[in-house]
This record gives structure tokens, C-alpha cells and sequence, in this order.
């Protein structure tokens, strides 16, 4: 037993083996953390008090194990007030004496047989310092559950501390901040509200300020997935992200071997690449941590949202180290395994709403298949693209219908892709005329990207936006042009060549369009603008980067296709041997040109007004 003191006056003494620790880890950014560590170490003290009751060491009543915290404004000062443990005179002057001699660490090793989860949170006996960011003084009054008198302790932040005998009866420990000036902020009950639901909300003690209870003791990840209806998810979710639209879908993680894990990951409505709402909240036995798990999980679940509580996480050590952590790999592995088996049992199970969410997660899906090759493997056979039939097909699908079809290039197979389905219909019409079907897709620099992955991952196929060197698919089949016959090109194409670079009305010369003359299928058209793939998708990608870009820098390097079968270019050619007819040659030659610019929504400015005068004369 602790002899019976009257006063004592000493100086703190410095584990010095923990010194260099402390100077390397003890950097708290914002001095809001203060209050986690102190609400922290009251838990801790209770989940102890709870622990030696269920073993049998402490026969006594448990009484109320909650923790009460009081703002005083009048003395300027903030309690925190608690029902556990409580400290001897000797545990006072080891553990708060001698900074960075951890109780909680040397608690866990007495108990480290028992089978009861202790979940004890400090790890390095410097959460109760923490006290002295935003205190002036800071005062110790506690009572252990022992036989033994309380004491009262009293600091000014110096080296120099008094401890003395106090008169308190009940078992516990009241921790007395002396607020400074600069911080009196921490005084208003709104501020500590604000606090504790931000870090300790979901602690498993009754958390009072006064006489209200401000926490919530029971976080949804705890319970069994059986146990959880729908509603109940989602009111979990409005808990941690308020004002957010309803989630699609969630996976409940609970995992105990080969290491501990329990969380809720949500799958929000996101439809844009720049929609990063994603934010994993990062909780270490019920406290929360960090407002994002990026260390933690790949980086393309970071575009998720939900919480993850990960009792054995390491987290007094650097990013670096996380990242390389074998446990912390395994969590990774664990989590991106989860999420591919959700999104596969979704795709055979529920396919109908797998296909309504698919505008919502598809960003997600394709990111992490780039970025994460395993993620890759578990989810190619489930990746869905909306097509010009008004289907969900997976690529599989498309090559199956498409297969002899679409012509090859260099031996691949072609897809086509619409990035916009009004403004290049006149291409995506004129694809079906000839059987070929085009999938639905974005010009977004995932999408972009996306694609290339897929040439490069298949090997077989290549991508073709519909707008992009489509006369090859359209020509007849005896006019398929290739460099051989380019260079054997016929008088009568060169002529007609010819007449449209030299008639062709731009208002810059880098403006103006290659002309190539082809023998399409469909007589209808007159002349098409197409880019090369290689152009579309560097300028698609030069324009995902301009931020605040209206998606319209012009069309820069481009072909005008001239079709030699329709009849107006037919005649076109004969009126051009006759000079007279030499205007009516220019004002046709760029109503076509027009025309093929109307397609790719590029007619405009002093050009739309020349062209709706022609029209106008024309009619």
C-alpha cells in the first residue's frame, strides 16, 4: 500500500530510452486532438475497470462506467470526469511523472493471455500531454479502485509538479484543464459537441456533457451483417456523411484472422471523373483517426466512402512504413478482394441493377482495373457498355455480334465507341446502315485511358470512335484504300481532289482540312470529317486537362472524305470543266464542307452565317 503523504514537491523525470521517440512522433498538428486524447484515456481506464470486474480481480460494483465532461467559462476551465480505473499516488508518479512510460502498453502485457478484448487505445503514454497545447495549468484529482487514498496532482507545463492527498470518495479520475486565454474556444458546449462526435463518437462508454449523452455507442460496423437491415445502412451512412445522396450499395467487412478488421464501405452516386467525393473514415477501436484510409486500401477504393476500424493498425509510424506493412498489404488485398466479389454477385445475381448503377460506378470499375491488375483479372468479364442498340453488352459480347462485321484493322478487331450521341449520330446512323453497332462511352480522360488499357491488356482489338477513320469500314469493298493504293491514285480522283483544296473557304490556313476522295456505300452522303484515332484521342486528352475548357478548342489536323458515289459530286465534277460555272462549283464545294462541320458541331461564328445566307439563297 502507498504511505499516507501529506504534500510533495518533485521534478518530472524523462524516460530517456522513449525521449528520441517522442521528438520524432509526438507532432499533433491541430490542437483539437487534445480532447480524443482525453476522452481516450477515460475509456481506457473504464474498458479497464470493465475488464478486471469480468476476470474477477475486482468484487465491488461497477456503478456507472460513463465519462462526464463540464465547461466551466466563469473558472475558465474543461473536466473530464470518469468512472474507471483510477491512480494510486505510485501510478501517478509512474505513469504521469515519467513521460512516455506507457500504462495502457503495460496493462496489455499483464492481460496478454487473457481471452477478453481489452481494446485498450494509448500505446505510448503521451495522449494525457496532449492537455498542455490548449492549458495553462492541468490538474490530476483520482482515486483508484484500490484500497488506497486519492491524490491530487498539479502541473503548470513546466518540469516542476506538487502531489498531494485529495479528499475525493468515488473511484475515478477527474482531469481539470485550465483553459488559456487564446483557446477559450474549447469552453463552448457547440465546440465540444463538434468534437467529440467528429473523434470519439462511437467509443463503447456513455460520453455526458453535463447531463446530455452526445455520443452514439453502437456504430453500425460491429454488428453482424445478418443482423442489419437496409434502412439501417443507410441511416448509418447519413450518420457519417450528412446531406449526401443515398448510396447505391455497401459491403460489410468483418474479418478477425489473420488480422482485425471491421468496417462498411459505401458505393456513392459519383457520374463524373472530377466527382472525388470518396472519403474512408479511419477509426482504431472505435476512435477516429484520419479522414481518409489512402495508406490503408489501393488508391481507386479511395474513391468510396464509408469507415474502417482496424484495432492492430501502427499507426505511431510513418506513410512509408504503412505502405510496406505486410499486415497492412493483407487488409489491402483483403478489402479490393471484397469489393470485386460484391460487384461480381451483383453482375449474375441482380444484373438489372448492376446495369442502373453501372453510370454511377463505371469510373470507379474502370480506375481500379488500370491501376490494380488483380483488381483487373477478378472484374474483365463483368465490365458492361451501354451500346447504340439501347443494350448493357460486355466487350465479349459486342465482338461475338460484331465479328466478321466490322472490318479488321491490321488484324485486330475493330470497336467502334460514341462519345456523344446526338452530335455524331449522322456517323453512328451511318455505321448501322452498314450492320456495325458502336458502344456509348465518354471523352473522359478515364475513358481515354480506359481504352487504351484494353488494346494493350487484349491485343486483339482496336477502338475506333465512330467519327474517327470510319471511311475504311464504309467503303466499298473494292475501294479499300491502303498506302499502295494511295500512291496509284486515278485521274478522276485527283482531279476532284483537287478542285476542293483549291475551293475550300477556311479563314486560316491551318484550318484547312486534308481532302480524300472514297467510294462509300451509302450514296446519301456527300462528305464526312473524320480525325485519326491517334488526333481524336490526343485532343479528347489535351482538352481533360485545360481546366475550365468548354469542351470546343476546334477540331485542329482533319480529313474531309469526299464521296465520289454520291450523284451531286458527280455532277459536281462535270460542271467544274465549264468556268462559267466556277462560283456555283466554290458555293456547293463549302456548302458540303458545311455541312460535314454541322456533324462534329463545328460550324460556327462567321461561318453559320454564311451558311444559313447560302442556304437561304439556295432555297
Amino acid at each position: 500500500m502507498s504511505e499516507n503523504i501529506n504534500q510533495e514537491k518533485g521534478t518530472l523525470s524523462i524516460n530517456t530510452e522513449n525521449l528520441l521517440p517522442i521528438i520524432k512522433k509526438w507532432l499533433y498538428s491541430d490542437k483539437e486532438i487534445f480532447l480524443r486524447e482525453m476522452v481516450s484515456n477515460a475509456v481506457d481506464a473504464m474498458t479497464k475497470m470493465k475488464h478486471l470486474s469480468l476476470v474477477g480481480e475486482y468484487q465491488g460494483e461497477l456503478g456507472n462506467l460513463e465519462l462526464v465532461i463540464k465547461a466551466d467559462k466563469d473558472n475558465k476551465t474543461l473536466t473530464f470526469s470518469d468512472s474507471g480505473i483510477g491512480m494510486t499516488a505510485d501510478e501517478v508518479k509512474k505513469y504521469i511523472n515519467q513521460i512516455a512510460f506507457s500504462g495502457a502498453a503495460e496493462f496489455m502485457e499483464k492481460y496478454k493471455d487473457n481471452n477478453e478484448d481489452n481494446s485498450i487505445i494509448g500505446h505510448f503514454g503521451l495522449g494525457f500531454y496532449s492537455a498542455f497545447m490548449v492549458s495553462d495549468v492541468v490538474e490530476i484529482i483520482t482515486k483508484s479502485y484500490k484500497d488506497e487514498p486519492a491524490v491530487h496532482w498539479t502541473n503548470d507545463g513546466s518540469a516542476e509538479y506538487t502531489l498531494e492527498n485529495a479528499d475525493k470518495t468515488t473511484r475515478g479520475t477527474d482531469i481539470i484543464l485550465h483553459i488559456s486565454d487564446d483557446n477559450k474556444d474549447f469552453l463552448e458546449e457547440s465546440k465540444i459537441t463538434e468534437l467529440v462526435t467528429k473523434y470519439c463518437n462511437f467509443l463503447p462508454f456513455p460520453i455526458k456533457l453535463g447531463d446530455k449523452e452526445i455520443n452514439d455507442q453502437h456504430p453500425l460496423w460491429l454488428k453482424a451483417a445478418k443482423d442489419i437491415k437496409d434502412e439501417d445502412y443507410k441511416e448509418f451512412y447519413q450518420k457519417l456523411f450528412p446531406m449526401e445522396m443515398e448510396p447505391l450499395f455497401w459491403i460489410h467487412l468483418d474479418v478477425e484472422v489473420p488480422f482485425r478488421l471491421k468496417g462498411i464501405l459505401y458505393f456513392p452516386r459519383f457520374r463524373n471523373e472530377f466527382d472525388t467525393k470518396g472519403r474512408i473514415k479511419l477509426f482504431c477501436n472505435q476512435v477516429f483517426v484520419s479522414d481518409n484510409a489512402k495508406e490503408i486500401i489501393p488508391e481507386f477504393l479511395t474513391l468510396l466512402q464509408g469507415c474502417l476500424d482496424i484495432p492492430d493498425l501502427p499507426l505511431n509510424v510513418s506513410r512509408s512504413y504503412l505502405q510496406n506493412d505486410p499486415i497492412v498489404r493483407k487488409i489491402s488485398e483483403h478489402i479490393t478482394k471484397k469489393v470485386s466479389d460484391k460487384l461480381n454477385s451483383l453482375f449474375k445475381k441482380d444484373r438489372e441493377n448492376y446495369e442502373k448503377y453501372w453510370e454511377d460506378i463505371n469510373l470507379f470499375v474502370k480506375f481500379g482495373a488500370i491501376n490494380d491488375e488483380k483488381f483487373y483479372d477478378k472484374i474483365k468479364d463483368i465490365i458492361i457498355f451501354k451500346s447504340t442498340d439501347g443494350c448493357y453488352k460486355t466487350l465479349n459480347d459486342y465482338l461475338e455480334k460484331n465479328k466478321g462485321v466490322n472490318k479488321e484493322t491490321n488484324g485486330k478487331q475493330t470497336v467502334f465507341y460514341a462519345t456523344n450521341e446526338e452530335e455524331q449520330i449522322t456517323y453512328i446512323n451511318a455505321l448501322k446502315s452498314h450492320g456495325m453497332e458502336s458502344l456509348i462511352l465518354k471523352s473522359t480522360l478515364v475513358d481515354i485511358n480506359f481504352l487504351m488499357f484494353l488494346e494493350r491488356k487484349l491485343g486483339n482489338v482496336t477502338f475506333t470512335r465512330v467519327d474517327s477513320d470510319i471511311d475504311q469500314q464504309l467503303a466499298e469493298d473494292g475501294d479499300k484504300s491502303d498506302d499502295k493504293k494511295d500512291e496509284k491514285e486515278s485521274d478522276e480522283d485527283k482531279a476532284l481532289r483537287e478542285l476542293f483544296e483549291k475551293n475550300v473557304e477556311v479563314e486560316k490556313e491551318s484550318d484547312k482540312p486534308m481532302i480524300k476522295i472514297q467510294a462509300l456505300k451509302d450514296e446519301n452522303v456527300t462528305g464526312m470529317i473524320v480525325l485519326s484515332e491517334y488526333m481524336r484521342r490526343f485532343k479528347d486528352m489535351s482538352m481533360g486537362f485545360m481546366a475550365g475548357d468548354d469542351g470546343d478548342n476546334g477540331l485542329g489536323m482533319h480529313t474531309l472524305v469526299v464521296n465520289k458515289n454520291n450523284p451531286k459530286i458527280k455532277n459536281l465534277a462535270e460542271l467544274a470543266k465549264d468556268e462559267a460555272n466556277a462560283d456555283k462549283v466554290k458555293q456547293t464545294i463549302n456548302h458540303i464542307y458545311d455541312l460535314a462541320l454541322l456533324t462534329q458541331n463545328q460550324l460556327k461564328g462567321q461561318r453559320l452565317a454564311k451558311f444559313i445566307e447560302r442556304s437561304n439563297q439556295m432555297i
